[in-house]
């Protein structure tokens, strides 16, 4: 069993409006899960720098960064960031160009974690329903030409309010962890936030993380799911 958590941590700023990285660590050791999508992860404008730094995350986390950066200063691709336990073994890993009008990415990789293989994709889709669908396509597409079968993972902020659109794209092929809604974290109501896993994994145990910290230091909560290898 491992457990994955997906997180929109808006840049480490709260609802307080404080940048803190230190407090998004916080949230994160509190969820303590083996494999975590981040989202806003790196700095919007300038050198789009990692909000979390690199010896932050070295000497204060049991994490490292899927090294899918494109840019000198930042953890991740268009401020999405995949992260894994430092002992698990990182076999494979890209950043993926999703279509949009403005810059939009994903990260995918694939780990040895736990004894078994893993694929894991980690999103942030478009706020235009037409766009979600299009990046919907270009990851599944991604997944339907790798080489090798293996289980899949895939999370992230899909910025879908309603129950069709890309949830279905999806659905087709992964089913969806009953977390909860996610969003904002003042008062949560919309499930913007998702984990997917492949037909060959089983969800144990899934929620939202609502704790002090978590609600304070993004308008996001994060979510996770314990999932089982069949």
């Amino acid at each position: 069993m491992i457990r994955v958590a997906s997180y929109n941590m808006r840049k480490g700023i709260g609802t307080d409006r404080r940048r803190s990285p230190e407090r998004t660590l916080d949230v994160l050791r509190e969820i303590d899960a083996d494999v975590i999508a981040l989202q806003e992860a790196d700095r919007r404008f300038g050198a789009r720098a990692a909000v979390i730094t690199a010896h932050l995350l070295d000497e204060h986390s049991p994490w490292k960064a899927v090294p899918a950066a494109k840019r000198a200063r930042s953890m991740g691709w268009h401020g999405n960031v995949v992260l894994v336990r430092k002992e698990a073994e990182i076999t494979a890993c890209e950043a993926l160009h999703l279509p949009a009008l403005e810059p939009r990415g994903a990260v995918a990789c694939e780990l040895r974690i736990n004894g078994a293989m893993l694929r894991v994709v980690g999103m942030h889709l478009d706020l235009s329903g037409l766009w979600r669908r299009k990046q919907a396509a270009a990851v599944l597409a991604h997944l339907d030409g790798c080489d090798e079968a293996m289980p899949s993972v895939m999370m992230g902020d899909l910025n879908e309010w309603g129950r069709r659109g890309c949830l279905l794209d999806f659905g087709r092929t992964h089913d969806f962890a009953d977390t909860g809604p996610s969003f904002h974290a003042r008062h949560p109501v919309g499930r913007l936030d998702r984990i997917m896993v492949s037909r060959g994994l089983r969800i144990a145990a899934c929620g939202v993380h609502d704790s002090h910290a978590a609600r304070t230091g993004s308008d996001h909560l994060p979510i996770w799911a314990d999932i089982e290898f069949g």
